[in-house]
């Protein structure tokens, strides 16, 4: 409580969204500059290939980094406080058996590859980390958004490299100007964004090929057996391609049944399948037989097949 009596107002998030701010704006004042001295001299001078190229590079670049700034990563909405958060919940992938732990926040057993972040506060499925420059965690649903913008800044700081390189070189018989002054300066900074931009991109790239995330680079049940790897070209296509709709979390939820004020996963019935409608839950009606099911399984109370 504040002085006074009045709630304290919680300003945690304006940093990181005034940093965020400034990444955008510091790519668009840089680019202004750009297009405005270096860019338009050669232009002017019949060179239209640089700006057909590093235009449309600016452009979904800065797209690229506006979406991700906004866009959901995956997040999981909360549970209740009706479910049972010392019930055993189990769930089967790839023929492996992954217990879903307990989101203290959340208040839900949480499923494979879901983490909390402390920093937004949340639950996003496929996390792989957060990112401070946007200010938004990178997720399942925008994990794609993510490499397109690496992709696309780093192609766009190349072709203002090599703009500004030849800008100069062409100059070179000309007396010092404000043109090349900003062509110098904005060579230097984007050879600096650069680097750690390829770095990433490079990272990012070997983990989707090897199907892990950053958190689970040093993961010790991942090192020798990884259940999530479906070969390189397989895991590209999972990434890139796959729908934007909950992953895991439909098929928990599908293979759970309503027991009074908890909820308990049902048995596993056949093995793994990607058909939510096979393994939709089975409601009998009036006149039906009962069904027994084995919920026997080594080492949890109940399982669940995703």
């Amino acid at each position: 409580m504040a002085p006074g009596g009045r709630p304290r107002v919680d300003c945690s998030w304006f940093r990181p969204s005034l940093f965020a701010s400034f990444v955008i704006i510091l790519l668009v004042i840089m680019s202004s500059a750009f297009f405005a001295y270096p860019c338009r001299w050669l232009v002017g001078n019949g060179e239209w290939a640089f700006a057909l190229v590093t235009g449309p590079l600016f452009l979904m670049s800065l797209w690229s980094l506006v979406s991700l700034n906004i866009s959901d990563p995956g997040i999981i909405h909360r549970g209740s406080m009706e479910q049972d958060p010392e019930a055993g919940h189990t769930a089967w992938m790839h023929s492996h058996a992954y217990q879903m732990p307990w989101c203290h926040q959340c208040n839900f057993h949480r499923p494979p590859r879901t983490l909390h972040c402390e920093t937004c506060n949340i639950c996003v499925e496929e996390f792989d980390h957060h990112s401070r420059w946007v200010n938004n965690c990178i997720g399942h649903r925008n994990f794609w958004l993510f490499l397109l913008l690496l992709v696309s800044l780093c192609l766009y700081l190349v072709a203002l490299v090599v703009t500004c390189v030849i800008f100069v070189v062409r100059t070179t018989d000309m007396a010092l100007s404000l043109d090349k002054i900003l062509a110098i300066i904005m060579a230097v900074l984007a050879t600096g964004a650069l680097l750690p931009v390829i770095f990433e991109l490079l990272v990012q790239a070997v983990a989707v090929s090897t199907a892990r995330r950053l958190y689970e680079v040093q993961a010790r049940n991942l090192k020798d057996n990884n259940p999530f790897d479906q070969g390189c070209i397989r895991n590209w296509h999972v990434t890139l391609c796959a729908p934007l709709g909950p992953k895991y979390m439909s098929e928990v939820v599908l293979l759970q049944q309503d027991s009074g004020s908890k909820w308990e996963p049902m048995a596993a019935l056949q093995p793994p399948t990607f058909s939510p409608e096979h393994h939709r839950p089975h409601l009998p009606g009036p006149n039906s037989q009962p069904v027994s099911f084995d919920t026997s399984y080594e080492g949890a109370p109940g399982s669940a097949v995703i």
